[in-house]
């Protein structure tokens, strides 16, 4: 009898593996087939890894060749992620690879980027198997939601970022920017009116205590202690590979997935006590911040409700901080660079504010401070890709795209396009911005360094006021030149940052 049983259980679980491999290649075949039917191939991969050996062979030679430290506006994708790069070389500007059972389309066609752009389908959106791998981090906020859920998180958290809410907040961000410049100030003074200051840091706490104060409002400060941990976590997630890792991989009992988790129990457990004090004196609190529209955002159970706030809390934190930090950062590096760029946007804010702390209808006023945080933002997007998944079989253009397929395309790689910007792409060069973004380049569409089509960033104009804030402030007050200690090298972790930070050379006016 035990034999029979044995025998049973071998011939299903036999039974099982045939169909869940005959399943699997089918799949893994038929989308090949029907993509090269539209003249889409791509590197040959196996079965079970895709193309993943292939990927992390070239990254570790890509690791060990000499790097060019000097070179401000190479294309560094072409380090970070060097098969993609070889890919388009080898198979054009869209083609076909697979991260294990995962096809992925890479997509650096203009025409095509368009299409993607205009679709608004919510059976269109963030690939679910980032969603897993980035959990711990964004959990199922609006960054990484799709559907319903993320139409319905987006009609509650976009409103507070609305230019006529963020013009209220130009104040907050002054006394925010207050710290920051008495460091540097105190800093130079102590060092005999020249300071060799880093400078990342610094922006990272301004970004972190702005968005803290729209956020929680008076409760800011305890915001400022969960940001702490959430840059802590984010620095565990942030390798290039993760990005293609097994979801669940994280329970592994490894150091890594085990401090991941803490940290993720920890903010989890901060966030919801300073819920709960909100909740206690909701009666006697009169402020409007982003948290007391989520929690008034509509009659869901406990446990939803719990995972809404906390999500959405750490999303807000890490798309309304860490961009805006590096962005920031990136600006003074390119100004430094660039000096009659620095004389020119220092100049403006001269003229525009008079010797006054700016307001929003000075900030409006700064066309050449606006060029130049545009093309920033060109040359050094704070994200890499814009990646989005089909759940069904869709038509993009000309293009059908069978379900289950991601899109990736490159940001960095599309706003250095030649084709698109002109021989000139690879200069710095914030004039091209002079008749705004559509004026800059013949397919205004691919450039995205808030996101693209229905999913753009909620809080761009928020960003772009608080980036403007702050450097027309440090410009009011101090000239900056590079430290002899840089060494450019742009690195990813989650989003692009300098790998050695940035030193700068800093005097009062």
């Amino acid at each position: 009898m035990i034999e029979y049983l044995y025998f049973v259980v071998l011939i299903g679980c036999c039974s099982l593996v045939v169909y869940l491999y005959t399943t699997a290649w089918l799949r893994f075949y038929g989308i090949q087939k029907q993509l090269r039917r539209q003249g889409i191939v791509g590197p040959p991969p196996s079965f079970f890894l895709g193309n993943l050996s292939e990927m992390k062979k070239m990254e570790v030679s890509s690791k060990m060749a000499p790097r060019d430290h000097g070179s401000v506006l190479e294309d560094y994708t072409k380090t970070l992620f060097p098969y993609f790069d070889q890919w388009r070389k080898d198979y054009g500007p869209t083609y076909l690879y697979w991260t294990r059972s995962r096809p992925a389309l890479y997509v650096s066609d203009p025409d095509l980027v368009k299409d993607i752009s205009i679709c608004v389908s919510l059976d269109f959106g963030k690939p679910k198997h980032l969603q897993k791998v980035q959990e711990p981090l964004f959990g199922g906020g609006i960054l990484k939601s799709n559907g319903l859920i993320w139409a319905h998180q987006r009609k509650i958290i976009a409103p507070e970022f609305f230019m006529d809410k963020v013009k209220g907040m130009v104040d907050l961000m002054i006394e925010s920017a207050a710290p920051l410049l008495n460091s540097w100030e105190s800093m130079i003074d102590g060092e005999g009116g020249t300071a060799d200051i880093v400078v990342d840091d610094d922006f990272r706490s301004f970004s972190a205590d702005v968005i803290s104060r729209a956020s929680f409002g008076t409760d800011y400060s305890r915001g400022k202690e969960i940001f702490v941990k959430l840059r802590a976590l984010s620095k565990l997630m942030s390798k290039p590979s993760q990005l293609f890792e097994i979801p669940y991989s994280r329970f592994l009992p490894t150091k890594n997935s085990q401090q991941i988790r803490r940290l993720e129990r920890e903010i989890r457990s901060w966030i919801l006590d300073l819920v709960k004090e909100r909740k206690e004196r909701s009666m006697a609190f009169s402020e409007k911040d982003l948290l007391q529209s989520i929690l008034e955002s509509g009659d869901i159970t406990q446990d939803s409700s719990d995972c809404f706030v906390v999500d959405n809390c750490k999303n807000i934190y890490f798309a309304g901080h860490e961009t805006t930090a590096v962005t920031a950062t990136w600006c003074l590096m390119l100004l430094a660079s660039h000096q009659e760029w620095q004389d020119r946007a220092r100049a403006e804010v001269m003229e525009v504010c008079g010797g006054r702390l700016p307001d929003f209808d000075m900030i409006n006023k700064m066309k050449t401070l606006t060029m130049v945080i545009q093309e920033t933002l060109r040359v050094f997007p704070p994200v890499t890709f814009v990646v989005r998944e089909a759940f069904r079989d869709m038509k993009l253009g000309n293009l059908h795209v069978p379900q289950g397929v991601s899109l990736w395309i490159p940001i960095w790689t599309m706003h250095l396009h030649p084709t698109v910007w002109g021989p000139d792409a690879h200069e710095f060069k914030p004039e091209r911005f002079a008749r705004g973004i559509t004026g800059a380049c013949e397919n205004p569409h691919v450039y995205m360094p808030f996101g693209l089509g229905a999913r753009t960033c909620v809080g761009q104009y928020f960003a772009m006021v608080e980036l403007k804030i702050i450097l027309s402030l440090i410009l009011s007050k101090f000239t900056f030149s590079l430290s002899p200690r840089y060494r450019h090298s742009p690195t990813f972790r989650l989003i692009i940052e300098p790998e050695f930070c940035l030193p700068l050379i800093m005097k009062r006016l």
